[in-house]
């Protein structure tokens, strides 16, 4: 595929707003896209590709400098699966704490609102716990 893609275009395939995917640029994870006679970002099918990956990775939480990792990787055309399954596995685990730390604050936040009376004045368990009273 030739590179005829506007950024309004490659924004609506991958469901990325523009402003995001112009960050990508200058943070170097997308590349700067060639331009149209007038100045216009012109994209084609890799770079699809590349901001769908791109696109998919932080949606499950990939930090920028996780993706960054893997497009390393399979830029450099020499990766093994050992090497995407370890930054997989890390990131894995650091969900499960994420998950275990909102489970936690699930719990205080539930316990604060049935302590709470929901009365007609201003003295409120969830405010006094809040100021650790």
């Amino acid at each position: 595929m030739s590179k005829t893609l506007s950024i309004g275009v490659l924004a609506k395939h991958t469901g990325v707003n523009i402003e995001t995917i112009r960050f990508y640029e200058k943070q170097g994870i997308l590349p700067v896209p060639s331009r149209s006679s007038s100045g216009r970002r012109l994209y084609g099918g890799e770079d699809l590709k590349r901001l769908s990956f791109i696109h998919q990775c932080r949606k499950l939480g990939f930090s920028l400098k996780e993706v960054e990792s893997l497009i390393n990787l399979v830029d450099s055309g020499d990766y093994t699966c050992e090497q995407v399954h370890e930054i997989t596995a890390a990131h894995a685990k650091e969900v499960k704490q994420k998950i275990k730390s909102l489970t936690k604050m699930e719990s205080v936040l539930d316990g604060m609102v049935e302590q709470c009376s929901r009365g007609k004045v201003p003295d409120c368990p969830i405010i006094d716990s809040l100021y650790g009273d």
